[in-house]
């Protein structure tokens, strides 16, 4: 199939990238940064998503939305206009068969900085409006909300002892994601999933289930 994947320089948007590319897709990808993936089946247009002048791509089967920042002051403009932009552009029309958001687990639990989660929750709320479009088409329109993944971003915290603690003992499985479980995720949910659509899907290791019970 013909996969368009944002934000495909690092992280959770590399690994999807390259899962695609594994199973055999064809993968173009858009980042504000140069490529870092070298495949014959990948074509990588450097570009922000906010860009007024992105190229015409016919035919996209699957979109992947997964670009963003945090705590940028450019939150809001990216993540959530910026994702828009990019559906509107590449993901209604008549070839399309599944569109994945990668949202965040702070969309529903508000645990993040305060641009990011209203980006984030209206990510959710946008992919339901977008499921709603394309059902015409026979396409899902579905997002992951993941909770802490160990990706580049958060360095900072996987190499503080004390800080790594604290965050995964807010967990109930006592650990994160990796960027290639999201990836898996993320396969499943646009190639092998027919069914489910309009769903927000937490991988968030039982982090918004977390509670202790006293008495």
């Amino acid at each position: 199939m013909k996969v368009l994947v944002t934000g495909t320089s690092e992280g959770i948007g590399k690994s999807i990238a390259q899962k695609f590319l594994n199973e055999g897709h064809e993968v173009i990808g858009i980042d504000i940064n140069q490529a870092t993936i070298e495949h014959k089946s990948y074509t990588h247009i450097q570009k922000s998503i906010c860009d007024k002048n992105l190229p015409n791509i016919k035919n996209i089967e699957i979109l992947v939305n997964n670009a963003g920042v945090q705590d940028s002051g450019n939150d809001i403009d990216i993540n959530l206009k910026g994702t828009i932009a990019i559906t509107e552009k590449y993901g209604i029309q008549a070839h399309i068969k599944s569109i994945v958001f990668i949202a965040s687990s702070s969309a529903t639990t508000g645990a993040e900085f305060p641009e990011y989660v209203a980006s984030k929750g209206g990510v959710v709320s946008y992919m339901k409006n977008v499921a709603l479009r394309i059902a015409q088409y026979g396409a899902t329109s579905n997002s992951i909300s993941a909770g802490g993944v160990i990706t580049k971003l958060n360095q900072h915290i996987i190499d503080d002892p004390n800080l790594w603690q604290q965050v995964l003992n807010e967990t109930l499985l006592n650990k994160w994601a990796s960027s290639e479980e999201i990836a898996d995720f993320t396969y499943f949910i646009s190639i092998i999933n027919k069914s489910m659509t309009g769903q927000d899907i937490f991988i968030d290791n039982g982090e918004a289930l977390k509670s202790n019970f006293i008495w």
